[in-house]
């Protein structure tokens, strides 16, 4: 069965204090704000309990709290075979929607991540994909280290605005919406390892 590998995008917070610069959204005028690594570990800790219940092999190849290195990550992510990577995180730069990054070339990774944009669409149907079908395909594609060194299909998956302040209150920093990210990842995973 194919092995899912689950990586938490950059560091999370270590006694109160953020290990990544940047990458978090505005402090909003209510008091909120979101840190990225904590938003990425609380979808990927929720991925794994339902991959757990269902019996899906996986592998958090970032457990720890501190910001690894992209070379460590993939050094970590390239001792598996038959196995899929999943880079989860949420997005900055004034836009809104949902993405998902492959590397560049037609591979499995974009078969891959048009499952993750059907399911996404079938848990959000009123919300934007950001797409790109300019090789046949909704996947965007990108040179990310990740992507790039890593040698099994792999995706980067970007859920929302963090610098959107809906987004950020409705999706990213409420229980219900990172319930419904959590949610359309899995359903993407059980239609990946079906398909593998």
């Amino acid at each position: 069965m194919l092995t899912v590998l689950l990586d938490n995008g950059h560091g999370g917070i270590i006694n109160g204090k953020y290990q990544t610069k940047g990458k978090r959204s505005p402090l909003y005028k209510d008091g909120s704000q979101l840190f990225e690594g904590e938003f990425n570990r609380y979808i990927v800790n929720g991925i794994i309990s339902k991959l757990t219940v269902l019996g899906i092999p996986y592998v958090n190849i970032t457990p720890e709290y501190e910001d690894i290195s992209l070379s460590e990550r993939c050094a970590r992510a390239n001792n598996y075979d038959n196995s899929v990577l999943i880079s989860i995180h949420s997005n900055a730069g004034g836009g809104n929607g949902f993405e998902a990054y492959t590397y560049t070339g037609e591979s499995k990774s974009d078969e891959y991540a048009s499952i993750m944009y059907d399911e996404f669409q079938k848990e959000f149907p009123s919300l934007r994909a950001r797409t790109d079908y300019s090789d046949g395909d909704p996947d965007k594609e990108a040179a990310f280290y990740i992507l790039k060194h890593t040698k099994m299909p792999a995706i980067l998956t970007e859920s929302f605005f963090m610098d959107n302040y809906h987004e950020c209150k409705e999706y990213l920093l409420s229980k219900n919406g990172r319930r419904r990210i959590i949610n359309f990842h899995v359903d993407a995973i059980k239609k990946m390892v079906d398909y593998a």
